[in-house]
């Protein structure tokens, strides 16, 4: 008896020390829980609620528990900001404009406060999160011959640009697609931003240096290149673009790595999706579980991206996962909840 408890205590820590298989999708149920005529391309996932911010300077949250929204609206001077990235830290919410000025909000020191300004004609920042409570980064569009990334390193309290004398040289115009705040992903210290050219700068030190890779995924007209990136964990990886003026073109708009994209190779080339805003992949699955959307709709591969299926064709622009099976996405007027099965 003794030795049956032995073995299954031993199998029932071999099992929690591993994912269990999940069962791969098969439909999706969309249940919209805001609505507002608003264009909303960045949300957050915040304990038990959903932060989000959007054009007409509108930001706000969604108490995930009992549904109650609150909203407000964030003016500088006669500006209505445009807000296309978002993140958080574990006590603090922060929101960053696209455009001339960039304006950069946060939270925690007494309100939303503005902390970090940028001013130019060539000034568009992208996306924005954090590696850890005190560290963040946040991206932009090259201005004076390389990409513009800030940095935190107090909570947000302050950020500061990184000079071009420590960045790798940018290729006039490169920069990226602020659609649905997933240009830069980040595992441990490690993080990936991918660009309009359709390269990745890679940083293993939070940002301290940086080298580039280069991807097969299209590239060379300016709606062309990667639009959202998405890391499993250290290792496995996916970039997602293609032209969304032509979004039915799936010709080298998928990648796949599986060594922390010093590599990259495309996946269901010339297959369904085409172009996508967003992808994510699927928690505790492996890396065989992806979900990518767009205005175009919204696909699924179990697989790692080697073939796909749609399961919707209702438009959004972004997406966070909550759990294995329950994710929410934002678009045009809306967010919604996303129930898989």
């Amino acid at each position: 008896m003794r030795f049956y408890r032995i073995c299954l205590v031993f199998l029932l820590f071999i099992a929690c020390g591993r994912e269990m298989p999940i069962k791969p999708f098969s439909r999706v149920n969309i249940e919209t829980i805001f609505e507002d005529s608003l264009s909303i391309r960045a949300i957050e996932l915040m304990d038990n609620s959903l932060a989000f911010a959007a054009n007409k300077g509108t930001f706000g949250s969604i108490d995930l528990i009992t549904n109650k929204i609150r909203t407000n609206v964030q003016k500088y001077d006669t500006i209505l900001p445009e807000f296309r990235a978002v993140a958080h830290t574990s006590t603090d919410f922060f929101m960053l404009s696209v455009a001339d000025p960039a304006l950069l909000y946060g939270t925690g020191f007494g309100g939303m406060n503005l902390i970090y300004k940028e001013e130019g004609e060539d000034v568009f920042y992208d996306a924005m999160t954090f590696w850890n409570d005190m560290e963040g980064i946040a991206m932009g569009d090259t201005v004076d011959g390389c990409l513009s990334i800030i940095v935190t390193r107090d909570g947000g309290k302050s950020w500061n640009k990184i000079p071009c004398s420590e960045l790798p040289k940018g290729v006039e115009g490169e920069g990226a697609f602020a659609a649905s705040n997933t240009n830069i992903k980040t595992v441990g210290d490690r993080t990936w931003i991918a660009t309009t050219n359709s390269t990745i700068f890679f940083s293993r030190d939070k940002g301290q240096t940086w080298q580039l890779i280069q991807t097969p995924i299209v590239k060379g007209e300016p709606t062309q290149g990667i639009y959202s990136i998405d890391f499993y964990d250290e290792n496995i990886g996916i970039a997602f673009g293609g032209d969304y003026t032509n979004p039915d073109n799936n010709i080298s708009n998928k990648a796949f790595t599986q060594d922390g994209g010093k590599t990259w190779k495309l996946i269901s080339d010339g297959q369904e999706p085409g172009y996508k805003s967003c992808v994510q992949f699927v928690p505790k699955a492996g890396g065989n579980g992806i979900v990518a959307l767009g205005f175009t709709g919204i696909s699924y591969s179990s697989n790692m991206g080697e073939s796909w299926t749609e399961l919707s064709d209702e438009s959004f622009y972004t997406l966070r996962f909550l759990n294995d099976s329950i994710a929410y996405a934002a678009g045009k007027n809306r967010i919604a909840k996303l129930t898989f099965k």
